[in-house]
Parts: C-alpha cells; sequence; structure tokens
C-alpha cells in the first residue's frame, strides 16, 4: 500500500512526487511517456526555463526524484483505475497492481485537431493553439485564425495583443452580424470564409492556408480554436465530476468530488499551463499530506 499514486509524469505529477517524497511519502509516479506537448520544441512561461524543450523538464525532475528513496516510478501506461475500500487502486497494462491510499491524477489532456490536411503535420511547427505559449514568437507577423462563430471571434480579438496582421478563417460563411463585423474590422481583423481544403508549408514549418477555389493564402503562424478538452478515461472511470468544457472541476488545493482523489495539470480548471500545472501538483501534494498526517495521528 503506498501513501500516494500519482498518474502522470508532466510537471503535475514531478512537482507533486517530490514535495511528497520531502515528505517521506511512499509515492509511486506512472508515466506512459506520452505528454501532450510531445510536439512543442520549447516551452514558454515558466521561470527560469522560458525556452527550454519541454522534455528538459522532465528529464530534470526524474534526476531529482532518485535521491528520495520513497518514491518509485513506473514507466507505462495504466490500464484501469477504480475506487477501492482503503484507497484507490491503478491496473496497467502489463497487469501490474497497485494500491495508494490517495490518488493525484495529473494526465493532462489530448488535443483534437481539425480534421484538415497539414493540421497534424505542422502542430507544433507553426500551427497553435495558446497565443500565451507561442504568440510571442509570432508577434508582429501575419498571422491565421482558424475557427469559426464566437470562439474564432474570440481568439482573433485576443491575439491582437502579438499581431495586427489578422485573418479569421472561418472554413464557410461565418454568420457574423454586421455589430460583429464592424468590431472585428475595427480592430484589423480581415474575415475569410472561403472554405479551408489543406495546410501546406515549407521545410517542415506551415507556411500557407489553400483554399478549396485554389486560392492560397500567406502566413507566418496560425491559431486554431480547439474543441472540447477531452480528459484521461480514468477521470470518469474514477467517478469525476466534469465541466461543461471537460475539465474536473476542483477545489482549492485540487480535490475533486471523489474523496482523497485530486486533478492537477491540464485536466484540471486553471489556464493550461507549464507553470501553473507544476503549482497545482505542489498543492495537491501539500494537501494530502496534511491529510495523511491528520488519520495517522488522530
Amino acid at each position: 500500500m503506498r501513501d500516494v499514486i500519482i498518474v502522470g509524469g508532466g510537471p503535475a505529477g514531478l512537482s507533486a512526487a517530490l514535495i511528497l517524497g520531502r515528505c517521506r511519502r511512499r509515492v509511486l509516479l506512472i508515466d506512459s511517456g506520452h505528454p501532450r506537448n510531445a510536439v512543442t520544441p520549447h516551452m514558454h512561461g515558466f521561470l527560469g526555463r522560458d525556452g527550454r524543450p519541454p522534455g528538459d523538464l522532465r528529464e530534470e525532475g526524474r534526476r531529482e526524484l532518485a535521491a528520495y528513496d520513497t518514491v518509485e516510478i513506473w514507466d507505462g501506461r495504466v490500464a484501469d483505475a477504480v475506487v477501492a475500500p482503503d484507497g484507490f487502486q491503478v491496473v496497467m497494462d502489463d497487469q501490474r497492481r497497485e494500491k495508494g491510499r490517495r490518488m493525484i491524477l495529473a494526465t493532462g489532456l489530448r488535443t483534437d485537431l481539425p480534421p484538415i490536411e497539414g493540421f497534424s503535420e505542422f502542430w507544433g511547427h507553426g500551427v497553435h493553439h495558446c497565443p500565451y505559449c507561442d504568440g510571442y514568437e509570432n508577434r508582429d507577423r501575419p498571422l491565421a485564425i482558424y475557427g469559426p462563430g464566437e470562439a474564432g471571434k474570440g481568439l482573433a480579438l485576443e491575439l491582437t495583443a502579438w499581431s495586427r496582421d489578422l485573418t479569421l478563417c472561418t472554413d464557410g460563411p461565418s454568420g457574423f452580424d454586421a455589430p460583429e463585423r464592424d468590431r472585428l474590422a475595427r480592430n484589423g481583423i480581415r474575415i475569410e470564409e472561403r472554405a479551408v481544403a489543406r495546410l501546406e508549408g515549407e521545410d517542415g514549418r506551415f507556411a500557407r492556408v489553400r483554399l478549396r477555389d485554389g486560392g492560397a493564402l500567406a502566413f507566418g503562424a496560425l491559431f486554431f480554436v480547439t474543441g472540447p478538452c477531452i480528459p484521461s478515461r480514468l477521470v470518469e472511470r474514477l467517478g469525476c465530476d466534469l465541466s461543461r468544457k471537460g475539465t474536473v472541476p476542483t477545489g482549492d488545493y485540487e480535490e475533486t468530488n471523489v474523496p482523497g482523489l485530486y486533478v492537477a495539470g491540464d485536466a484540471s480548471r486553471r489556464v493550461q499551463l507549464a507553470i501553473v500545472a507544476a503549482a497545482e501538483g505542489a498543492m495537491a501534494a501539500f494537501a494530502i499530506n496534511t491529510e495523511l498526517l491528520r488519520d495517522d495521528t488522530r
């Protein structure tokens, strides 16, 4: 029986494991090795690590955890997780099983790309979804925004902080009324309503939007509107509530509606930045250690 099982070896999971290891808790960290930001060349907005490859954080975090003999790491995928009478039980793909008194899900989210040729090819290489992560590197460049309706309009207006050369590609009739069109025009945002055929690039990086009528528009980068968040299947398997956006509503210290279960990182309710995920992991670890101390000294 471990004190804590952590599923997910990104910033949230590593941070939680570090805090709990320093509290001398028996911790099992399980990492599938498939992070959401695997295609991202550089991580931004993380104080002290701005511009570093995201894989560096994972490698350094694992090296630091090796100093704590109560922390163990399993590489692999969790096939199932259930609430047990005395905590939680996980079952690995290779049938290894383990129990823990508490659990942290730090599994992140899945990003579903638009079903258009070129999105997966250039994802992370000129095609992005987060202005806070990649807006600065594309400042003052001609930018495309891909997304229909209100969501596309909102992202286009948000990107005016980074560029004033913006084109909103709605991939068909936008449905905007006159006041909406006027607001976009006043902010220098063009509306392109022709259907999109595919994205094209040069030297492995996105370069243009090819339209179905044969026309093409050149851009420095493209930002797209993401669909609903798709959490790990374990979130629903364990009975977590979900918000309309597909994230897990959590309390001040990342606790969920399931007693003893915490969710930290992109799958929780806060903004999806690596530095925030690390902070959430630390907060969840603090709360869990406090709970265990209370239980053990009662």
